[in-house]
C-alpha cells in the first residue's frame, strides 16, 4: 500500500454546500411597465387594461418575471397586482425589481425551504466557485442558516477553504 494516494477530503466528515446545486434553470425575464405609460410617465387605466389584454402572456411560461418601471413614474399600487394577475397562469413566480432582485428572492425562497439538519455537528464548506451567477446575499443567508447546525463553516474549496465560523467548545 506504499505510495497509495488517499483522498482525505472524500474520507472526512466534511460536507460541501454548493449553492449552484439549488440554481433553478427557469428563464429570468423582465417587464418594463413604462412601455404602457403615456409619455413614459402617466398610467391611464383604461388604455393600460386594453394593452394588457393584447399581450401573449404565454411567452412567460415557467419563467421568473421581474416587474419594474424604468422611468420615475409614480404608479398606483394595483399596477403590479394587475400585471401579476395576467402572469399568474404562466410565470413560475413574479417579483418586483431587477433580474438581480429576482435572483436574491429565488435564493431566499429556496434556502429557507432546506432542511439543514444533515449538517449537524459537521464541518461545512460553502462552495465558492460557481458557473452560475449566485448573489452574495445567498452566501450570507446560507451562512446564517447553516451556522446553528454546523460545527464549523468555511468558504471556498476543500483545498483552500477560508474559515468563517467555528462553534465554541462551550456550545
Amino acid at each position: 500500500m506504499e505510495g497509495e494516494i488517499v483522498n482525505k477530503v472524500a474520507n472526512s466528515s466534511l460536507k460541501i454546500f454548493d449553492l449552484e446545486d439549488y440554481y433553478p434553470v427557469n428563464q429570468r425575464m423582465q417587464i418594463d411597465i413604462s412601455q404602457w405609460l403615456y409619455e413614459g410617465f402617466v398610467l391611464r387605466e383604461k388604455e393600460f387594461r386594453a394593452s394588457l389584454k393584447e399581450v401573449d402572456w404565454s411567452m412567460y411560461q415557467d419563467a421568473y418575471v421581474g416587474l419594474n418601471c424604468s422611468t420615475d413614474a409614480i404608479l398606483p399600487g394595483w399596477t403590479y397586482m394587475l400585471l401579476t394577475s395576467y402572469l399568474q397562469p404562466f410565470a413560475k413566480r413574479t417579483f418586483i425589481g431587477s433580474v438581480e432582485d429576482i435572483e436574491k428572492s429565488i435564493y431566499q425562497e429556496i434556502l429557507f425551504a432546506i432542511d439543514y439538519s444533515e449538517y449537524k455537528d459537521l464541518p461545512v464548506i460553502v462552495k465558492g466557485c460557481s458557473n452560475k451567477t449566485i448573489p452574495e446575499e445567498a452566501y450570507v443567508l446560507a451562512t446564517q442558516l447553516i451556522m446553528p447546525y454546523a460545527r464549523s463553516v468555511m468558504f471556498g474549496e476543500a483545498c483552500s477553504a477560508v474559515p468563517i465560523y467555528k462553534r465554541s467548545s462551550k456550545q
